[in-house]
């Protein structure tokens, strides 16, 4: 199903049909087909909302850059325009940040929140990072003295070189969206949620490490932290049915 908020057009996914209400706000990158496992083993109990964010499985691409702030906007609107009612919120990565800031800057009441592998706070900048930005810097800065028919080439060869691997499979339409998004700092906006909360985390997770997961759950005073051994970040793809039994155990005292 589709529905046009802000000119864009959000394609969302409803599965059961039963009195409380989730929405899964999925990672960057991430559609409503990696949550597959998961929504079958609770759509029996519950009515599932899923979405592709903009730019991202069967959504349009953004008119504009956006930020994290237009993201949350965008849910805030479709949350609205469904009527979902005092729905549980379930994200994994991106889908925290926008659980931050949703949950703590719009006036929308939220039944619980459960977060996986969460993103949004604060990376430190250590040295090796450090030389191989001012590296890349320069090195991107001397094109200038190339002749141009090479130029294109070489800046090819840079950008494959120093970007992530996220960085470098978006959409070109895409990048700057994803520099708004990963350079914002949400630490306060984590510290000030006040919703019961569990958060899993992949106790090998090197995208957003272990450690992260440990600040929120002192950032979050009604929280409680579940580490899921011998998995990275995507738990619940990787420990499908031990995530999907935990997840349901959690939230079983909400079936109505």
């Amino acid at each position: 199903m589709y529905i046009n908020i802000k000119g864009i057009n959000l394609y969302y996914e409803k599965h059961g049909d039963r009195y409380q209400n989730i929405v899964i706000l999925p990672g960057w990158g991430d559609t409503r087909g990696t949550f597959d496992y998961l929504i079958d083993y609770l759509k029996e109990y519950f009515t599932i909302y899923i979405l592709d964010y903009p730019g991202f499985g069967n959504s349009s691409m953004p008119i504009k850059d956006l930020t994290i702030y237009d993201y949350t906007d965008l849910i805030y609107d479709f949350l609205n325009e469904l009527q979902i009612t005092n729905p549980i919120l379930i994200g994994h990565s991106f889908g925290g940040r926008i659980i931050s800031i949703l949950t703590t800057k719009y006036d929308y009441k939220f039944k619980k929140i459960l977060l996986m592998d969460v993103a949004g706070l604060k990376k430190k900048r250590n040295i090796k990072l450090l030389l191989k930005q001012t590296l890349y810097k320069f090195l991107k800065k001397i094109s200038i003295l190339l002749p141009k028919n090479i130029r294109e080439n070489y800046l090819n060869f840079l950008f494959n070189t120093f970007s992530s691997s996220d960085y470098k499979t978006l959409d070109k339409r895409m990048l700057k969206t994803f520099q708004n998004v990963i350079h914002e700092d949400l630490t306060t906006y984590y510290s000030n949620i006040k919703l019961e909360t569990l958060i899993l985390w992949g106790s090998l997770d090197e995208i957003t490490p272990l450690k992260d997961g440990k600040k929120i759950n002192k950032l979050i005073k009604n929280s409680y932290l579940i580490e899921i051994d011998n998995s990275y970040h995507f738990p619940y793809l990787e420990k499908k049915y031990l995530v999907s039994r935990i997840i349901f155990e959690y939230l079983k005292k909400d079936i109505v």
